[in-house]
């Protein structure tokens, strides 16, 4: 059964169309990744579907409620984490949670079992008469989360939850949501970082507006067409620039290595040494690798 469905979801911003005809189904119980960079329309996508913003044209349906007809029963069946920090910076966790709790009918026993329950589960204990606005990145976006799940969602909707989180709290997030899977709730997490996109059940690749390519990560990898080499160097960032000036697109810096996405690998190599040899620039290693879901990104949009 699907969770969400859109039909030719569209949203208009005077001449900008920031979602574009978008048709999408979300199965109950799966974690969706919205994947694009900024200005991809993942967040423009998301407000619509929690019933923030009406569409220009289409329609969807979230847990069986129209988002426009229909958009007090969305509200009362959704979770929903936007990227700025939404909580009340001068109020503790647990008045935070409580204000939640207060907003979406949570009371009695109900109220007070549920909110042990989060503290526990997002591992918030300790800190319950901390100020929110003292609270580090992570926690702020775990007491963001626990807010979400106060009057038990079915489905959750997130926007770049773990952007500019540490490493550690980043993996303590996805452990706290592969829990909430596990109990049935269905997951949409607007990301632009790939590898978060890899967690994911399935996933939507955004650009301008458009999903240009949608399904699990190995099916999304098996549209790649050519070759992937994996150029080392000591200056990375330098190489991607000369790279990019030499080949075109179809090139991508990922940490200390280059992606070049090739039909020839083998003239390709050559013309990777041969522009980096004339900028004195050493290759460490040269080789073929398996594509990422950046690569598969970039192959599919180009320079654009």
């Amino acid at each position: 059964m699907a969770a969400i469905q859109t039909q030719s979801l569209t949203r208009k911003f005077d001449d900008l169309t920031a979602v574009s005809e978008l048709t999408l189904s979300v199965e109950a119980g799966e974690i969706f990744g919205l994947v694009g960079p900024d200005g991809a329309g993942k967040t423009t996508t998301l407000r619509l579907l929690s019933s923030i913003l009406e569409p220009t044209g289409g329609r969807a349906e979230v847990a069986g409620f129209d988002v426009v007809s229909q958009a007090e029963q969305v509200k009362a069946r959704i979770g929903y984490v936007s990227q700025r920090f939404g909580l009340y910076a001068d109020l503790t966790v647990m008045e935070n949670l409580h204000f939640y709790a207060d907003i979406y009918g949570v009371t009695g026993r109900e109220r007070r079992e549920r909110i042990d329950r989060l503290l526990a589960f997002a591992d918030l204990e300790a800190f319950r008469r901390r100020r929110a606005g003292d609270l580090s990145g992570g926690m702020k976006q775990k007491l963001a989360l626990a807010c979400a799940l106060v009057h038990t969602p079915a489905v959750l909707l997130l926007d770049e939850p773990t952007n500019g989180v540490d490493a550690v709290s980043r993996r303590d997030f996805w452990r706290i949501l592969y829990q909430l899977l596990r109990e049935g709730v269905t997951i949409v997490l607007a990301t632009s970082y790939m590898d978060e996109a890899e967690r994911c059940s399935r996933v939507g690749l955004m650009h301008h507006g458009k999903l240009i390519a949608c399904g699990t990560p190995t099916q999304i990898k098996g549209l790649m067409k050519g070759t992937i080499l994996e150029a080392r160097t000591a200056q990375p960032r330098t190489a991607w620039t000369l790279l990019r000036q030499s080949l075109g697109g179809g090139v991508g810096l990922f940490g200390d290595r280059v992606h070049v996405v090739c039909q020839n690998a083998e003239a390709t190599s050559e013309r990777i040494r041969a522009a980096l040899g004339a900028a004195k620039m050493e290759v460490l290693d040269l080789r073929k690798v398996e594509p990422s879901l950046e690569d598969v990104f970039i192959s599919i949009v180009g320079s654009d």
